[in-house]
């Protein structure tokens, strides 16, 4: 188990950290947690939560994956972005509330330009999702996200 607080991890806050815990990482993959509340920000009024989340969750979990890699390298975590997914299947229509979901992302590929190619799955008992993400994290984020002064539109 991973002691580094969530919050110092992702580039979310609050009720949009969506993962409870991190269980395990190294260097390829991460395996993380979580348990469906019926409060959550996303749960429906039966208090499931809709499977299309699924796809946060598991892109949460490589956002952990690489602040947990940063993390032990003494660097800073830096801000990533999920680009798509690809073949998201998933076994529900929703993940019922009390459910124990776990969360497993595999590094597939991952280039000196910051593309990565994640497997990722998410089960509890009867519950199997997948899908493949395509991430991207930028050398210098905060001058990707710099808009240019004076730039009149």
């Amino acid at each position: 188990m991973i002691d580094w607080p969530l919050a110092g991890l992702l580039p979310h806050a609050g009720d949009m950290i969506l993962i409870e815990q991190i269980l395990s990482f190294d260097d390829e993959q991460i395996h993380t947690r979580l348990t469906v509340r019926p409060d959550g920000l996303f749960s429906r009024p039966d208090g499931s939560l809709p499977a299309w989340v699924g796809i946060e969750l598991m892109a949460q979990s490589v956002a952990a994956f690489a602040g947990c890699r940063a993390r032990k390298r003494g660097e800073d975590v830096e801000l990533g972005f999920l680009l798509g997914s690809r073949k998201f299947e998933c076994n529900v229509e929703s993940f019922p509330a009390g459910t124990e979901l776990t969360i497993h992302g595999i590094r597939s590929l991952e280039d000196d330009n910051g593309m990565g190619v994640f497997e990722c799955h998410i089960d509890a008992p009867g519950i199997h999702a997948s899908a493949r993400l395509n991430v991207y994290r930028p050398p210098r984020a905060d001058e990707y996200l710099h808009e240019p002064q004076g730039v009149q539109s």
